[in-house]
């Protein structure tokens, strides 16, 4: 499947953030969760709508990348840590033991 690039503006699930998005935004900035909201990225076609938790962090190339994880199903992806993404909050979940919150 190929990336639908949807604009949308939201309201962080977890931290009441207001979110500005450009396309490719599919976390929060502020608190780095996200929302189960895709099958493939960018089509909204995945009916759970769980909460995607920020479950670990690392150093990949050149980048970093955050894993989620739906605390509704399970569902586990990992998504590219974007520059307007508060920096600290990656490191506390990258320090946390196993991945785990």
């Amino acid at each position: 499947m190929s990336f639908i690039r949807t604009i949308e503006d939201f309201v962080c699930e977890h931290c009441g953030r207001e979110v500005k998005g450009n396309g490719y935004t599919n976390h929060c900035p502020k608190c780095l969760w996200s929302k189960h909201v895709d099958k493939d990225p960018g089509d909204r076609l995945e009916p759970c709508g769980g909460l995607m938790e920020p479950i670990a962090g690392e150093k990949e190339g050149k980048g970093h990348m955050i894993t989620h994880k739906c605390v509704r199903c399970g569902f586990i992806r990992r998504n590219s840590l974007a520059k307007e993404d508060d920096f600290d909050a990656f490191v506390a979940v990258s320090r946390r033991p196993n991945g785990n919150a």
